[in-house]
C-alpha cells in the first residue's frame, strides 16, 4: 500500500508542477494526461459539480486562466494515504466512511494577477492570493474524483467587496504554512507516526461529539479539547471565520459562534447524506474532508444571518499537524461558507452583484 501511495503522490505532484510551468495553451493536455475522462469534479459554490474532463477544462480551468493568466500554485501541505475504515469521530460517521480508497490531498495558495472578472467578481488588475484545499481519489494512477475548496470570499475582499460581517478571528493576508516547514510529504513516511496522528485526530473529534446542545447550551467543557491541543495552537479558517492563535481564541472566535448557530451533533449518521473522505494520517499530519454531509439545524444567528431552523449540509476540509508533545498544534480548515449561507437563505453571490452595481452607479462619470 505504501508504494501505491507514493506512486499516487508522485503523479499528482507531477501534475501540479506541470500546471505551474506549461504555457496556458498546453494546460488542457496536461489535465487530460492526469485526469480520467469521466472525472467527477466537485468545487466550492457557486461552481459546484462538474462532470467529465471536457467540462472541467471548459467550465473551470479556462475561465480561471482567463481571469488569472499567470496563475501559480504554492502548496503548503501535500500528503496521501489509503483509507482504512473504522472510526471517524463518533460511531455514526463510520456509516459514511470508505475502505481502501486511495487519496491524495493538499492545501496552499493559488496566486495570479486578476485580469478579467471571475464568478462575477470584478477584476482588480492586482496580484491576488486565493487559498485552496483539494482531495483527490486516485484510480489506476490518475485522478477519478476531485473535491476542491477555493477561498472565493478572500478574492472578493481583495477586490474590495465585503459580503459578510467582519470575521470573528483574524483575517487578511495569506494563511500561514506549517511553522515547521515540513508539510510537503513527498517521501515515504513512518506508518506508525501516521497512525499516531490520525488516532489523535480521532480522539479530538470524539471529544467534539460529546457536546449536546440541549444539555450543554454554551458550555463547551464536555468536549475537553484541552486534552488534544497545545494552549498556543493555531487554527486557520477561511475568510468569514478567520484565524485563531490560541486554544482560548479558538473557543471564543470559532467554536462558540459555531455551536450557537449549528449546535447539533450526530446528524451525519444518515448514510445517504454526502461523503466523508480522506481520513488518513501520514507522518505528523492528518487530514479529512466532508462534502454535502448533513451536520446540523440552523439554530441561532451566524454570520449575521438569523436562525432559520433549516437542516443544513456542510463542505469542510481539515489538515492537522501533530506536535512533538503528541498534541495538535496547527489546523487548516477550509469551509464553503457560500454554500452554507445559501442554504440559510442568503445568496452571497447576489450580495456581491448588488455591491458591484452600487459601485458602478457611484462611478457613473
Amino acid at each position: 500500500m505504501s508504494s501505491r501511495n507514493q506512486e499516487n503522490k508522485a503523479a499528482v505532484w507531477d501534475y501540479w508542477q506541470k500546471l505551474n510551468h506549461v504555457p496556458n495553451d498546453q494546460v488542457a493536455d496536461v489535465i487530460r494526461s492526469a485526469v480520467h475522462d469521466d472525472v467527477d469534479w466537485n468545487g466550492s459554490a457557486p461552481i459546484d459539480q462538474v462532470q467529465g474532463v471536457d467540462a472541467l477544462i471548459a467550465d473551470v480551468w479556462e475561465p480561471l486562466l482567463r481571469s488569472f493568466p499567470d496563475l501559480k500554485r504554492t502548496p503548503d501541505i501535500f500528503m496521501g494515504g489509503i483509507e482504512e475504515g473504522g472510526s471517524r469521530y463518533a460511531d455514526p460517521w463510520t456509516l459514511l466512511r470508505d475502505d481502501g480508497t486511495e487519496w491524495v490531498s493538499g492545501c496552499g495558495h493559488l496566486t495570479g494577477t486578476f485580469m478579467e472578472d471571475w464568478l462575477g467578481i470584478p477584476a482588480s488588475g492586482k496580484k491576488t492570493h486565493m487559498y485552496f484545499g483539494q482531495f483527490y481519489v486516485m484510480r489506476d494512477g490518475k485522478i477519478a474524483n476531485s473535491y476542491v475548496m477555493f477561498d472565493i470570499l478572500s478574492v472578493m475582499r481583495q477586490a474590495g467587496y465585503e459580503v459578510l460581517p467582519p470575521s470573528p478571528g483574524a483575517d487578511g493576508g495569506k494563511v500561514p504554512p506549517p511553522a515547521a516547514g515540513d508539510g510537503i510529504l513527498l517521501t515515504e513516511q513512518d506508518p506508525l507516526e501516521g497512525r499516531k496522528s490520525i488516532q489523535l485526530v480521532d480522539a479530538m473529534g470524539s471529544g467534539l461529539e460529546r457536546y449536546v446542545r440541549d444539555r450543554d447550551g454554551g458550555d463547551m467543557s464536555p468536549m475537553e479539547q484541552w486534552q488534544y491541543w497545545t494552549p498556543d495552537m493555531k487554527w486557520y479558517g477561511y475568510s468569514g471565520i478567520g484565524r485563531c492563535y490560541t486554544l482560548e481564541e479558538f473557543a471564543d472566535f470559532h467554536q462558540r459562534p459555531w455551536l450557537h448557530g449549528f449546535g447539533d451533533r450526530g446528524l451525519s449518521s444518515n448514510p445517504d447524506a454526502g461523503r466523508v473522505m480522506g481520513f488518513v494520517g501520514e507522518g505528523s499530519y492528518g487530514c479529512a474532508g466532508i462534502w454535502d454531509v448533513v451536520f446540523s439545524h440552523h439554530h441561532g444567528t451566524y454570520a449575521g444571518i438569523p436562525a432559520t431552523g433549516k437542516l443544513l449540509t456542510i463542505r469542510d476540509f481539515d489538515w492537522w499537524k501533530r506536535g512533538p508533545n503528541d498534541l495538535l498544534i496547527e489546523n487548516w480548515v477550509p469551509i464553503d461558507l457560500i454554500d452554507l449561507t445559501r442554504q440559510m437563505g442568503v445568496d452571497l453571490m447576489e450580495r456581491l452583484a448588488v455591491l458591484v452595481e452600487e459601485r458602478k452607479g457611484k462611478n457613473w462619470w
